[in-house]
């Protein structure tokens, strides 16, 4: 899975800076990320499970779409979640949201301490996350995909 990462990691990082700065996970990024999937999977993965993984993103797309309608998350993330789970192997799903968990959590007071600090809100004036309540997650989602993706690489 590791191969993804040389073309996931622009559009998390757009997706990351994008979220934070407008609160807003853009539909270009969304497709971009399916769209190295259905480009760079069929080279990188068995084709059987490289069409099983589309039904990854069939579920998450269901459930994020629930999970938006009750007021639970944004569209945009629910969306960005659907075309992150292709990238994720059933078998490593738990960990993967082990993973998920640490790194909300590290985003979350990394994000809510660096906007606390005069000198980092100065320079970021226009950054809405800095001024809203709710929680920039497709930092924490892209954080974990990226992640999920470098850390085959250490072992």
């Amino acid at each position: 899975m590791s191969l993804f990462l040389p073309f996931v990691l622009p559009i998390a990082f757009w997706v990351a800076w994008s979220d934070m700065a407008r609160m807003k996970i853009p539909n270009k990024a969304v497709l971009a990320l399916l769209g190295v999937y259905v480009a760079v999977g069929p080279l990188v993965l068995p084709f059987e499970t490289y069409l099983w993984h589309y039904l990854h993103f069939a579920v998450v797309l269901l459930a994020g779409f629930v999970i938006t309608s009750l007021g639970l998350a944004g569209a945009g993330d629910s969306k960005f979640a659907a075309a992150m789970a292709p990238f994720i192997l059933i078998q490593d799903l738990p960990n993967f949201l082990y993973l998920l968990a640490a790194v909300t959590i590290a985003a979350f007071v990394t994000h809510r301490g660096f906007r606390r600090i005069p000198a980092v809100a100065e320079a970021l004036p226009t950054w809405e996350s800095f001024h809203r309540k709710d929680f920039p997650m497709g930092l924490a989602l892209s954080g974990a995909l990226v992640l999920y993706l470098a850390l085959p690489a250490f072992n």
